[in-house]
């Protein structure tokens, strides 16, 4: 009989056999799997490799260079840069300080071929432990290729290229030319790219200049630039200096007594002397759009040019502070508007830590302004406890006088609607009459920003180069250039050229014109009256007379008698570009000119009749020293007569010797002429003295009075008379030289006649020869011309 094995027997052995056939089956699919991971892995590896920049490149290293900007007598005033950088060769860096970012960096440096492979083991087990990313382990050779071949995105291809060109690098470049590459490449902190300017930076040193101690500091800031500043964080960065130092004695550089002496050895934190950019920012902006237009973006950000211009740095840092000073003169007496903000006491702490990441400086700059919060009172001596970032000093009732009375309220909050008082947490403007010690101690002024603005401009009339130019208080609020881009009425300021054009058609300074009321049609069916500045009238006046007090009514008479047409033709002669008006309104200034315009055109008077076209560059040269361009001054275009151009010179110094500009002595021949407009919403001052001219304009950009003291002899004149000071000092005093065909007699005032010797109230006047008086008082003989009106203006 036949037996049937069990059904359970069976399917037991099936299922042995089909488990005994998967395990190889795994297996092959786990082969085949890593093999086409392999092939992937090397195919996308070649991929890469295929794609990557060259290496060969690097060889003709060519980053992005500083271009510089030097005034005339060639000092560094200004640079334009997309990265600050300024390339040297290794032979010229410190063996040790190369040493020292070596220790810091990759002290495996020179045995690896490109990638430390021993120190990515060592990093991966440090983070392991750790749970973090404590340390990395990119080479010297890896940070190069990651910074000038790579872009910085952090993706695991970027890794594998940075291996696969580090290890090209090596093949291709000495351990020297790495090190150049790195040492000029890196950033270092405080908008340095590269160990000198770096140096320049921290130290106000070259790099070859450097001792032991800076050398070290500097090794340590490729970490955290910021966090390990020497300007910002001195501790921390003498932490990571001691740091450096101990693993180059550990690396054998130098030794433990070299070390130590280094860690002792004083820091003193100064940038390399050079004008403050914000000095000169407007004169450097200006430069910027004409080069950037001429010779591109990328050869001047990036080219290392060398522009050379007409700017003189003492003048330009002169025209600065003066600007500044007349207008925070002007501001406060408008008066104290108050505290900026007002600050809970929870938002103290954090405000101030952001105007501490505004100060580049180990200690507060004594003169400079800086935001500060009101944190306590000293009641007893009416005092104001401030604080300025992490540094506190005390604000004296002396030091904020100007303000008025101001009232302390010793609590936090917000005073009521149109309180002045300062509260705690008042958000201040203070200037720093003595600085801090160890943050504690400085000595503060109430300060307050003005609102008010201002444009100056000076320059050499006998060879057109602008030697200073201010555009407004700061640049940094504004970039709006009012010296060139503002179009403002000139006022009273545009009267010497319409003296000038009187003197061409035949009057001289002795001709007599009445200062009287008159009126004429405004063309719309009514009439216009012109005033005078006091609403005064003066009689019969010469003519010297109504510019020396700036007669309204008698310049208005002037323009009638020589014609509206001709005077706006004959200022165009004088450089303007902007549209001169053919009215009667133009004898007060109704034309819109930029204070460059009309400083200019007073240069043609300052010249002997002479209009050179001004410019600021005088050579530009490629890093290779190749001359790009190079200027002359420019040929001088006739524009009006020698014999004109001094007698109106003579005429407007009168009036600063005596008349609305007398605010502008500065202890030399001077001639000038105020300005001040409708409502007094302009004042001005241009000026010269035979080497320089100079105009200054004041007013808010949203037209409005400047108030009290805000006429063209206070407001404008005194910043003239500062810069001139400063600009003049150590230059030759020097008169105007009239021509032999300028002739003086002695006349009477009050006829325009010739007067004899020991007449009461006679003066010598000037005429061009020929048109001078005949005739004395009496005798009926000739008397000067006799024209039209002016206006006293302050």
């Amino acid at each position: 009989m036949d037996r049937k094995a069990p059904a359970s027997t069976s399917t037991s052995t099936s299922t042995k056999g089909r488990g005994r056939g998967i395990l190889p089956a795994l297996a092959l699919f786990a082969v085949t799997l890593g093999i086409v991971g392999l092939l992937g892995a090397t195919g996308y590896v070649f991929y890469l490799m295929a794609r990557l920049p060259r290496v060969d490149r690097l060889a003709d290293y060519k980053p992005p260079i500083v271009s510089q900007v030097f005034s005339d007598d060639g000092s560094l005033v200004g640079e334009f840069y997309l990265e600050r950088r300024i390339v040297v060769p290794v032979e010229k860096m410190p063996r040790k300080l190369i040493q020292a970012f070596v220790a810091a960096e990759d002290s495996s440096f020179y045995q690896h071929k490109g990638i430390d492979y021993l120190g990515i083991v060592r990093a991966a087990f440090k983070n392991l432990l750790s749970m973090r990313k404590k340390e990395g382990a990119s080479t010297i050779t890896q940070q190069v290729t990651k910074s000038m071949l790579l872009t910085p995105e952090k993706k695991f291809s970027r890794k594998i290229k940075e291996a696969i060109l580090a290890k090209r690098m090596e093949e291709k470049l000495s351990k020297d030319e790495i090190l150049y590459l790195y040492l000029n490449q890196i950033y270092l902190g405080g908008g340095a790219y590269g160990v000198q300017v770096a140096a320049e930076t921290y130290f106000g040193k070259n790099v070859d200049q450097l001792n032991l101690a800076e050398m070290a500091m500097l090794a340590g800031l490729p970490k955290a630039p910021n966090a390990y500043s020497p300007i910002k964080h001195l501790d921390k960065a003498r932490e990571r200096q001691a740091y450096v130092l101990d693993r180059m004695v550990k690396e054998g550089y130098i030794t433990t007594a070299e070390a130590d002496h280094a860690k002792n050895t004083p820091i003193e934190i100064r940038s390399m002397k050079k004008v403050n950019n914000e000095q000169s920012a407007y004169f450097l902006e200006h430069l910027r759009i004409q080069l950037e237009e001429k010779y591109g973006e990328d050869q001047l950000y990036k080219g290392g040019l060398k522009i050379y211009t007409t700017m003189n740095a003492d003048m330009q840092r002169a025209a600065y502070e003066s600007l500044r000073n007349g207008l925070k003169a002007v501001d406060k007496r408008q008066g104290f508007r108050g505290p900026t903000k007002y600050l809970g006491e929870s938002e103290v702490d954090g405000f101030c830590a952001k105007v501490e990441d505004g100060i580049d400086s180990a200690t507060l700059k004594t003169g400079e302004s800086y935001q500060g919060v009101v944190v306590g009172f000293v009641p007893e001596k009416g005092e104001a406890i401030v604080r300025v970032g992490d540094r506190k000093g005390v604000l004296t009732r002396k030091n904020m006088a100007w303000a008025g009375r101001v009232g302390m309220i010793n609590s936090y909050g917000k005073p009521e609607k149109g309180n002045k008082n300062l509260a705690l947490g008042s958000v201040i403007e203070v200037s720093v009459v003595s600085p801090e010690v160890n943050k504690e101690g400085a000595q503060f002024a109430l300060d307050q920003t003005p609102e008010v603005q201002a444009a100056l401009v000076s320059l050499d009339p006998r060879t057109g180069a602008v030697k200073a130019m201010v555009g407004g208080y700061d640049f940094r609020k504004s970039q709006f250039n009012r010296a060139i881009q503002a179009k403002r009425n000139a006022g009273s300021a545009f009267k010497p050229i319409i003296y000038a054009a009187a003197l061409d058609k035949g009057l001289t300074p002795a001709t007599i014109i009445e200062d009287s009321e008159v009126e004429y049609p405004d063309g719309a069916g009514g009439t216009w009256k012109p005033k005078n500045y006091d609403n005064t009238f003066r009689g019969p006046v010469t003519m010297r007379e109504a510019l020396t007090y700036s007669i309204n009514i008698v310049s208005v008479k002037i323009m009638e008698q020589i014609g509206a047409q001709y005077a706006a033709d004959y200022a165009k002669k004088l450089g303007f570009t902007s549209q001169i008006p053919a009215n009667l309104a133009l004898a007060l200034g109704a034309a819109s000119v930029s204070p460059f315009e009309l400083t200019e055109a007073y240069s043609v008077f300052a010249n002997k009749g002479q209009l050179i076209p001004q410019y600021f560059v005088t050579k530009v040269t490629d890093n290779d020293g190749t001359v790009l361009q190079e200027n002359q001054p420019p040929a001088a275009i006739p524009a009006v007569s020698p014999e004109t151009s001094y007698v109106i010179t003579n005429l407007m110094q009168s009036v600063v010797a005596s008349g609305t500009g007398s605010r502008a002595i500065i202890g030399r021949p001077v001639a000038g002429k105020t300005g001040t407009t409708n409502e007094g919403k302009d004042a001005w001052f241009v000026g010269y003295i035979p080497q320089l001219v100079t105009g200054v304009w004041v007013g808010y950009d949203q037209e409005r009075s400047l108030g009290a003291g805000g006429s063209g002899g206070q407001a404008a004149a005194p910043i003239w008379a500062e810069f001139m000071r400063k600009a003049t000092a150590g230059m030759p005093v020097m008169d105007f030289e009239a021509p032999d065909n300028v002739t003086f007699v002695l006349i009477n005032p009050r006829t325009g006649k010739l007067a004899k010797e020991g007449t009461p109230g006679a003066v010598m006047e000037c005429f061009v020869k020929g048109s001078e008086p005949t005739g004395y008082d009496g005798d009926g003989g000739g008397a000067a011309a006799r024209p039209p009106a002016a206006e006293k203006e302050e």
